[in-house]
C-alpha cells in the first residue's frame, strides 16, 4: 500500500545523465562531488546515495549537517562525506563515522585538534574552508600565516581538502569577480599546499562554475542543482530529475455562481465548473501561492489550471470539458508538457532549490532507473 497519495518519481538515469554531462567539462583525473544535503533537495538523500554509489557516479558527497552525514552512514553509504555546516558540538561523532567537517574558524579548528588529540588520533583529516569573497564562512587571506602555523603544530589533524565557493558563477556580469575569486583561491591554496606534507584536494567550482569556468576545475568540482536538472548555461542539455504526482480523489460538478475552497477565492461566474480534488497541499511542498489559478496541473494531456486556495492536504483544479475520473494520475511539475519545478521557480519568484527541498517527508519517493 502507498505511504502516500502523492509521490515523487525520482529518476536515476535522468541524474545519470547530468551527472555526466558536467563530467563532460572535467579532465579525467578530476574528481566529482555530489552535493546531498536537505535530503538530496528533496530528492530522498539515503536512496540517491546508495544509487550513486552504486553506479559510480560520484567520488564525494556533501551534506550540510552532522545528522545528514550521519543518517548517510547509518543507511550504508560507503563514499567519503563531507560535512558543510559542522558547528562544533559533533567533531567527536563526526570522526566516529568517518564524516569529516568543514573547518571555516580558528575556534572550530582548535577545538577538532583537542577533540582529535583526547583519541589519540594523528592526522585526522577535515575540510578547510577559504573565504575568497563570498564572505560568508571561511578563513581570509591574511588568516594564512597563523593558520599555517597552527597546522604544522597540530599534527592530530590535517585538510584532506582545501576549498572555497563562489558567489555568482551563474551571473555573466560578476565574471570579473568569480576570476577575482578564482585567483584569490589558488594563491590562497597555494600558501597552504606548500606548507604542509599531505597534498589536499583543491576544490572551488560549483554547477555553473564547472559550466562556465572549467578552466578552474583543480583536483574536484561540487555538483548540487546541476545534478537535479538546472543550468546556468543550456537547459535543454540537462533532464528533469523527478516527477511529482498524485491522484484525483474525486470529482464534483459546481453549479454557476457558487465558489470552491477557503475564502471562496474560486468562483463559479462564467459557468458551471468541473472541479477535481487532489490529495496534496502545502503541507506536501505545493505552495499556497500556486492555487488560485496561478498553475497547472497536468490532467490526460491537458492542462487545467488550479482554481480556489491550495489547502494544507489538499488542492483544487477546474478540469471542465476534460474527460477525467477519480483514480486518474495528475502531473503536478515533471516533464513537457507538464510545468517543470523551474517553472513554477518562475511563478513563484524564487528558485528551483527551493521548490525540489519543500517536497515534504510523506510524500513517498519512488525511484527508477528509466
Amino acid at each position: 500500500m502507498p505511504l502516500s497519495h502523492t509521490r515523487l518519481l525520482v529518476h536515476l538515469d535522468h541524474i545519470a545523465h547530468n551527472l555526466n554531462y558536467f563530467r563532460s567539462f572535467l579532465q579525467p583525473t578530476t574528481k566529482l562531488m555530489a552535493v546531498v544535503k536537505a535530503n538530496a533537495y528533496g530528492h530522498g538523500a539515503v536512496a540517491l546515495s546508495l544509487a550513486l554509489e552504486r553506479m559510480k557516479l560520484a567520488d564525494y558527497l556533501g551534506v550540510a549537517f552532522p545528522c545528514e552525514g550521519i543518517e548517510l552512514r547509518k543507511g550504508g553509504v560507503t563514499l567519503p562525506i563531507i560535512v558543510l555546516t559542522p558547528g562544533t558540538s559533533s567533531f567527536s561523532e563526526l570522526i566516529e563515522n568517518q564524516t569529516y567537517p568543514e573547518i571555516a574558524n580558528f575556534e572550530a579548528l582548535k577545538l577538532y585538534a583537542q577533540v582529535a588529540k583526547q583519541k589519540g588520533l594523528s592526522q585526522t583529516p577535515f575540510h578547510l574552508a577559504l573565504d575568497t569573497g563570498m564572505h560568508r564562512v571561511g578563513f581570509e587571506p591574511e588568516h594564512i600565516p597563523f593558520l599555517i602555523e597552527i597546522l604544522q603544530k597540530n599534527r592530530e589533524i590535517t585538510p584532506i581538502s582545501v576549498f572555497s565557493h563562489l558567489a555568482a558563477a551563474d551571473e555573466a556580469q560578476h565574471d570579473l569577480f568569480t576570476q577575482s575569486q578564482i585567483d584569490l583561491f589558488t594563491q590562497m591554496s597555494r600558501q597552504i599546499c606548500d606548507s604542509i606534507t599531505q597534498k589536499p584536494i583543491l576544490h572551488l567550482l560549483n554547477s555553473p562554475g564547472t559550466e562556465r569556468f572549467s578552466h578552474a576545475q583543480f583536483d574536484m568540482v561540487r555538483i548540487g542543482i546541476g545534478m537535479y536538472g538546472t543550468s546556468a548555461v543550456d537547459q535543454s542539455r540537462l533532464k528533469n530529475p523527478s516527477t511529482l504526482c498524485c491522484p484525483i480523489i474525486q470529482i464534483k460538478e459546481v453549479p454557476f455562481g457558487e465558489t470552491v475552497g477557503y475564502g471562496r477565492h474560486g468562483k463559479t461566474i462564467d459557468g458551471a465548473k468541473t472541479i477535481a480534488t487532489l490529495p496534496v497541499g502545502y503541507a506536501d511542498g505545493v505552495n499556497r501561492h500556486l492555487g488560485r489559478g496561478a498553475c497547472k496541473f497536468l490532467v490526460n494531456g491537458l492542462l487545467p489550471p488550479t482554481i480556489g486556495n491550495i489547502c494544507m492536504d489538499m488542492c483544487m483544479i477546474d478540469i471542465t470539458g476534460i474527460p477525467a475520473r477519480p483514480g486518474d494520475m495528475v502531473t503536478l511539475f515533471g516533464a513537457s508538457p507538464a510545468l517543470t519545478a523551474i517553472d513554477w521557480a518562475k511563478i513563484l519568484d524564487t528558485i528551483s532549490y527551493e521548490i525540489y527541498t519543500s517536497m515534504a517527508k510523506r510524500v513517498q519517493r519512488i525511484y527508477s532507473d528509466h
